[in-house]
């Protein structure tokens, strides 16, 4: 079967030109010339037909020949919200990953127990892209800067919440004394919800600590686990987005 190469433009709408490096792949990697087929997303969801009408050092120039706006593959919004490892390696893969298996924003979080309390999302925001192209999807996530637990955890925000941790106190637990997985909690929440997103709150390594645990609480979070085994960072968040979209296919 014939690869289909899909190429990157986030003003498609209203410009006629790739980028820069689009256009290098486009002219230099796959020798495509004037009169060639391109297949341009936007990250918003079009599809574009398209045909190359110049193919030069200035650039690759293209017209459209029609626009489809495509929905989402999935239901509800996808959010996750992460503390970053020390390792940047292990971010540029989660988001790669999530973005193959379908997350709509990624949140970095600044906790009491983080590694790392910087980070820049040019280059994930490139991974990004290159996984949605390498995926065959149509909607580019959200990649947001690295912010406090607490501005992100007060800050207004609707649909389903969880924090997921490895607690078992009382306080930080349900009012029955239990901790759900983060499918079954989906699941009975899904029921009874029209929520349009799903946040999950994944921490350092080290986890939360207990006070940010009971902060989240108390501002709507419903405590969750990941599962039996203790999980890295990066693996805990790749199972939460994956677990958010197997509640959805249910």
């Amino acid at each position: 079967m014939k690869e289909v190469h899909y190429f990157y433009a986030p003003d498609a709408l209203t410009s006629r030109q790739l980028p820069v490096e689009e256009a290098n792949h486009a002219l230099r990697v796959l020798r495509l010339k004037e009169g060639d087929a391109l297949n341009v997303i936007d990250g918003q969801g079009h599809l574009i037909d398209a045909t190359i009408t110049e193919a030069t050092r200035r650039g690759c120039f293209f017209e459209n020949n029609k626009i489809e706006t495509l929905p989402p593959m999935w239901a509800h919004r996808i959010h996750l919200a992460v503390a970053p490892t020390k390792n940047i390696d292990r971010m540029e893969w989660l988001v790669e990953k999530a973005t193959e298996i379908g997350v709509d924003r990624i949140s970095f979080l600044d906790c009491r127990y983080s590694e790392r309390r910087v980070i820049k999302t040019e280059r994930l925001s490139k991974i990004a892209v290159a996984a949605m192209k390498q995926s065959h999807k149509f909607y580019l996530p959200q990649i947001d800067d690295m912010q406090p637990f607490d501005t992100f955890v007060k800050a207004s925000r609707s649909g389903l919440r969880f924090i997921a941790h490895c607690y078992e106190d009382a306080d930080l637990l349900l009012p029955d004394g239990t901790k759900p997985m983060l499918l079954e909690a989906l699941r009975n929440k899904i029921a009874d919800s029209d929520a349009a997103t799903f946040t999950v709150l994944v921490g350092p390594e080290g986890d939360f600590s207990a006070d940010e645990v009971l902060e989240a609480l108390s501002s709507g979070f419903t405590p969750v686990s990941l599962g039996h085994s203790r999980l890295r960072t990066e693996t805990a968040a790749l199972v939460a987005v994956h677990l958010m979209q197997l509640a959805q296919a249910d």
